[in-house]
């Protein structure tokens, strides 16, 4: 579970974990788009607009239960495995961060 401040979802993506979010302020509600319905390697557990409302334990078990045990839970963890991967091939020699990296650096060190 995260509020979806940048670096949490930064350290779950590169990690392959999948996002049960619920959002508090400032960038996360936007950061929350972009994981669940962007990228889609997680779920809400509340909708922003019902920021306001009190969060049940039944709210919190269910989303836990949908990421956790349901085919659409198996499709957002398969998709976090698959960026995952992605970005660890990108930083690898060649991959496109790495090259991207590189490059930056040479400019800079000219």
């Amino acid at each position: 579970m995260s509020h979806c401040g940048w670096n949490s979802c930064m350290e779950s993506i590169t990690m392959g974990v999948p996002i049960a979010a619920w959002p508090m302020h400032s960038d996360q509600p936007r950061n929350s788009l972009l994981i669940t319905q962007v990228l889609k390697v997680g779920l809400v557990v509340r909708d922003w607009v019902r920021r306001n409302e009190v969060v049940s334990g039944s709210d919190i078990e269910n989303s836990v239960r949908r990421l956790m045990a349901s085919e659409e839970g198996d499709e957002v963890r398969n998709r976090a495995l698959k960026l995952k991967n992605k970005i660890r091939s990108s930083m690898e020699e060649g991959g496109v961060s790495r090259l991207e990296m590189d490059s930056f650096i040479a400019h800079i060190t000219r």
